[in-house]
């Protein structure tokens, strides 16, 4: 098991994201809100008991562990959120083979550590939400549930 390492200046690829339009789009006065400081390219969850974006992490299978989709982009606490979901491309790694050598193919899945990605199952992910493209990209195929 191996915390991945992300860039910092990793960043959803506009193209894939345009392509897609897999992003949840903000409704007039129904807006997301960061429910806490939200690290880019952190995989994230709606909290049903305030309604607020927060990191995932997998440490249980519970809510927490229910990707909705991607940051593409740091927030603070309390501003609006856009969330990335499925088909698009991410810069997340300056160099993934430096972190246990992972591979194009190879499933990432929701770390332990909130809004991190690992290169092993966690409780709350036996399946993946990310596969890794090639020493610095990855895919977002799906959300959780």
């Amino acid at each position: 098991m191996a915390l991945e390492t992300r860039s910092s200046d990793a960043s959803i690829d506009a193209m894939s994201a345009i392509k897609t339009g897999q992003v949840l789009p903000q409704l007039p006065g129904n807006s997301l809100e960061a429910g806490e400081d939200l690290d880019a390219l952190a995989p994230c969850y709606i909290a049903s008991a305030d309604g607020k974006v927060y990191m995932c992490n997998g440490t249980a299978a519970d809510e927490a562990a229910e990707v909705i989709g991607f940051t593409g982009k740091a927030y603070k606490a309390g501003a609006t959120v856009s969330l990335f979901r499925e088909g698009v491309v991410a810069y997340y790694a300056d160099d993934f083979s430096g972190d246990d050598g992972v591979a194009p193919g190879d499933k990432l899945y929701i770390a332990a550590t909130d809004g991190r990605l690992d290169t092993a199952a966690t409780t709350g992910d036996s399946e993946g939400v990310a596969v890794a493209l090639d020493n610095h990209h990855i895919l977002i195929p799906r959300a959780s549930f």
